[in-house]
């Protein structure tokens, strides 16, 4: 039985040793090798060999960018008012020896660098200018980080802030002023509205009256040439024709009628020359009456 033992357990220190002596990494990992306690070099992703009994193996270490999230801290600012402040670390190990022996514990580390760089940079802005200022603060928060976690063998590549409570009484007057000054700016867009739409209609009334006026002037213009032309026509007409005064003084006779409609015609002005015309035709007219009652009387008599 003895036989079978001795070769078992050979066989059995054979395979732990060939288990401690050969290593496969996974991608975007290291591993830290001690040999008698000292650093001796770190592991690369893929396989590799360790001398068994005598090499040492730390914990792997994650070189992909990790997230770490920290609870609201309060912090004071610069006007004494106490606010709430979520943070968001983003960081990378860039090396595993200096992570490993330069800090025991890297992400208590960087959580307590946060809340004291974060302290110092808000303590020196008011709370408007915290509330508006996120990137400069975040900014800050990653210059000064990523100076410090350098010789840990980290990197910090973004600082976010989730959150900024103020106060609740703060909050409620910071809602009334903001309820207050989109009230204000309502006002003041439906007074320039109305502003706007005044001026509008004033210039759309003084256009339209600009226009209608020389609508008007054109039109008396159009009347007058037209009326001018037709007096010219008339005139020329009459030039022409060279009527003798009785014919005027007949045309003359003619228009009184449309004359005398009017209830204010009571004095009617006779030019001279047509009273001698009117004359001359009564004339004629008694003439032609006398001749035939001379005519008349004879054959009376007779």
């Amino acid at each position: 039985m003895y036989v079978w033992i001795i070769p078992a357990v050979i066989v059995l220190f054979v395979l732990v040793t060939l288990v401690r002596t050969v290593r496969i990494i996974p991608q975007a990992r290291a591993a830290v090798v001690e040999r008698l306690g000292r650093y001796s070099r770190t592991l690369t992703p893929g396989l590799a060999l360790v001398v068994p009994f005598v090499d040492r193996i730390r914990p792997l270490i994650d070189l992909r960018e990790q997230v770490v999230s920290f609870p609201p801290q309060p912090v004071i600012t610069e006007d004494n008012l106490v606010v709430s402040i979520d943070s968001v670390i983003y960081f990378q190990v860039t090396d595993p020896k200096s992570v490993t022996y330069e800090i025991a514990n890297y992400i208590q580390a960087i959580e307590q660098l946060t809340v004291t760089t974060l302290r110092n940079v808000i303590g020196g802005m008011a709370l408007e200018k915290t509330l508006t200022s996120r990137d400069d603060i975040n900014s800050q928060l990653r210059s000064v980080l990523d100076e410090a976690t350098g010789k840990w063998g980290i990197r910090v590549n973004r600082v976010e802030l989730k959150a900024i409570d103020p106060p609740a009484s703060i909050q409620d007057s910071m809602e009334k002023q903001m309820r207050a000054d989109r009230e204000k700016r309502a006002t003041i867009l439906q007074a320039e509205g109305q502003k706007q739409s005044a001026i509008l209609t004033a210039e759309g009334e003084k256009t339209a009256a600009i226009l209608r006026a020389e609508g008007q002037r054109e039109s008396v213009i159009l009347q007058a040439e037209g009326q001018a032309k037709a007096i010219n026509t008339v005139f020329r007409a009459i030039h022409e024709g060279k009527p003798d005064p009785q014919l005027l003084a007949y045309q003359y006779l003619q228009m009184l009628p449309q004359i005398a409609q009017g209830d204010a015609n009571k004095v009617w002005i006779i030019p001279s020359e047509f009273q001698h015309a009117i004359g001359q035709i009564g004339d004629k007219l008694g003439g032609a009456l006398g001749t035939g009652d001379a005519k008349k009387t004879p054959e009376g008599e007779s």
